[in-house]
């Protein structure tokens, strides 16, 4: 089984900036912009491909939302989703489950200091 990899991580930024996000991490570091896949669309965030793989950045608007897991938080690819859910659930924490993206199951969890961690395979396209 190989580690896990970071996969995205999502920051904050102020609700009228997409344009100055776009020319920050698109024009300027060459990052191309993916759609958001349909099931997120009311989330508001904005997707670069990093790399050679599908690491993306968020974008977040509004760092308190409704939906508690739609904050700052990282996400790591693993290679077994069930192997990790079941490690933390013996160590004690709480697994969350998270909204369905096509060929991206998922879940979250809280780390001993609060911070959100998304945990996920991916599967294929999400397209």
């Amino acid at each position: 089984m190989r580690k896990p990899r970071l996969q995205h991580v999502s920051c904050v930024i102020p609700e009228d900036a997409h344009d100055a996000v776009r020319t920050f991490y698109g024009d300027v570091l060459g990052l191309k912009e993916k759609p958001t896949p349909k099931e997120l669309a009311d989330l508001n965030v904005i997707w670069f491909s990093i790399g050679d793989g599908e690491m993306e950045l968020h974008f977040i608007p509004d760092p308190i939302q409704a939906d508690p897991l739609a904050q700052y938080h990282f996400c790591l690819e693993v290679d077994d989703l069930e192997h990790y859910r079941a490690r933390l659930t013996e160590a004690g924490y709480v697994t969350t489950e998270a909204t369905p993206i096509p060929n991206r199951p998922r879940f979250f969890c809280r780390d001993p200091f609060n911070n959100l961690v998304e945990f996920t395979m991916l599967l294929g396209s999400y397209t």
